[in-house]
């Protein structure tokens, strides 16, 4: 017999993953621990290795296809045992295997609260769907996106829609994996945070002028130190003053949580799509740290290298597209998270200082914040504290904070 392969629990209650795509084809020999799959989850991107080598004698799910966890994914003759690959030499998957028996009806276990992650939520809002109705065949009873789709108008009898109309002036991609994940988590952060933007100019002279002088030893430690080193550090006052921009909304129990720690999310353009990799415990990094810590992040998103707790827990959210920053923009919230702040193009403009037209080199800061949470107030507020320590970082930034 073949030895099957199933979907592993990852953790964080997740309780299912999109095949994005097969590293192996049908026929394949492999060694043990080579990748299999990409598969992508609500909290990160990973791949699945071998756990035997052998020859792939089934592939039992498409790319594209969401499986629950614990379900067969793969199927592998295991080398030394007499299972023969299957005869086909296509790549295409087998007939997927009968999927197990559903647990008997019931609704989540959780009170009140059906057991499903924000991906599923938003499928089954989509499609009309009340999750407190829909029986959960996951782990735990937690309902999978394959319970949302059974329950929904299609099921009930409703026509699906039908298959679009090819030509040949268009192409058309599969909206799958991260480039999916980032267009759910998009649209369930806009329909359920009440998000406004908060737009402030910082005069970052003082800064352009201290990262000049800090270059040399930047330079001689090996350090890439950019403006968002910069902009990291100075957040932890105002985050501190200001707790309700470290925070998220507990909904559910009408509850706002207020986070301890200050761990930044650095959204990371990649090839595939912006990936939000966590700088854990930002506040007690030095500046040199932050900037290592930054780059390392940032490649590791660019190389789906990156560990699923390098994705998880963040607390405030930076975005920057560096020199092509642009004049400004309304960054869409990082769900659950309440703030996320904007850092745009940095260049030299005409300014007004003490009465005197003057060269300065300006950039925009924008802050989009969840008005549930956060009054347009004290979100000027926090802003304001976080310019005036850009514009004069020598007041605070001290020798221990550098290295």
């Amino acid at each position: 017999m073949p030895f099957d392969v199933k979907l592993p629990d990852i953790g964080e209650g997740i309780a299912e993953g999109e095949i994005v795509r097969w590293l192996v084809k049908l026929g394949e020999a492999v060694r043990e621990d080579q990748p299999l799959v990409e598969v992508m989850t609500d909290k990160a991107s990973v791949e699945i290795p071998s756990p035997r080598a052998g020859v792939i004698v089934a592939l039992r799910a498409e790319e594209g296809q969401v499986v629950p966890v614990g379900s067969v994914i793969i199927s592998i003759a295991v080398a030394g045992e007499a299972t023969a690959p299957a005869a086909s030499s296509t790549p295409a998957a087998t007939a997927p295997a009968a999927a197990p028996a559903p647990a008997a009806p019931a609704l989540a276990a959780t009170p009140g609260r059906a057991q499903a992650s924000p991906a599923v939520r938003q499928i089954a809002k989509q499609l009309g769907v009340t999750l407190e109705h829909v029986a959960g065949t996951g782990p735990g009873g937690a309902i999978t996106a394959d319970d949302v789709k059974r329950a929904g108008p299609a099921a009930a009898g409703a026509a699906p829609p039908p298959a679009a109309a090819g030509s040949p002036d268009e192409e058309r991609v599969p909206l799958r994996g991260l480039r999916r994940k980032i267009a759910e988590h998009m649209r369930h952060s806009l329909s359920t945070a009440a998000q406004f933007t908060f737009v402030g100019e910082c005069d970052f002279t003082a800064l352009v002028a201290h990262r000049a002088a800090m270059k040399p030893r930047a330079e001689a430690a090996r350090v890439k130190l950019t403006f968002l080193p910069y902009v990291v550090k100075a957040l932890a006052g105002p985050l501190r003053e200001y707790p309700l921009l470290n925070s998220s909304l507990d909904a559910a129990r009408q509850e706002i949580v207020l986070k301890k720690g200050l761990h930044i999310g650095i959204a990371t353009a990649t090839a595939d799509g912006l990936t939000v990799p966590v700088l854990h415990d930002a506040d007690r990094r030095p500046l040199f740290a932050l900037a290592r810590e930054i780059e390392r992040l940032s490649a590791a998103a660019r190389e789906h290298k990156l560990k699923l707790e390098e994705l998880q827990g963040a607390t405030f959210t930076i975005t920057s597209t560096g020199a092509r920053g642009g004049v400004l923009a309304t960054p869409i919230l990082h769900h659950p998270q309440v703030a996320i702040l904007g850092v745009h193009e940095v260049k030299p403009r005409p300014a007004v200082v003490d009465g005197a037209i003057v060269i300065r080199d300006l950039g925009n800061l924008s802050l989009s914040l969840d008005h549930r949470v956060v009054d347009g107030a004290v979100g000027a507020d926090f802003l304001y504290a976080l310019i005036a320590r850009l514009e004069k970082p020598e007041a605070w930034l001290t020798e221990g904070d550098l290295a």
